[in-house]
């Protein structure tokens, strides 16, 4: 079966980091278009990074803070968050290959 499992959110402190798992079954993760989108509260789902597995993009609000990297053999893509913010609080998804995961929650807040 061909899912995605995010998983790693938590409640941080602004500043800390935090580092998300998209665990991959069903398929590899090594060649395939990968994002990460969030959601917060009462807004839209909003692009956080893509990564084609050549190249990848950020939404300018992480970048620079946030990387997506993959572990092939593992099929598992993550997503590293540096300086967090308050504003980075929200439902974390990541989607590939037309399939979208559960989402996992990143809470920033002192």
């Amino acid at each position: 079966q061909r899912q995605l499992v995010e998983s790693g959110g938590d409640l941080v402190q602004p500043g800390g980091s935090l580092r998300l798992s998209c665990a991959a079954s069903g398929f590899t993760v090594s060649s395939v278009a990968v994002a990460w989108y969030r959601q917060a509260p009462g807004k839209n789902r909003e692009l956080v990074a893509f990564s084609t597995g050549f190249s990848t993009n950020y939404a300018d609000s992480v970048q620079d803070r946030f990387f997506i990297s993959r572990d092939n053999v593992k099929k598992v893509v993550y997503l590293q968050m540096n300086d967090l913010k308050p504003e980075d609080t929200a439902m974390y998804y990541c989607t590939s290959e037309g399939l979208w995961g559960q989402g996992t929650q990143v809470t920033v807040s002192s």
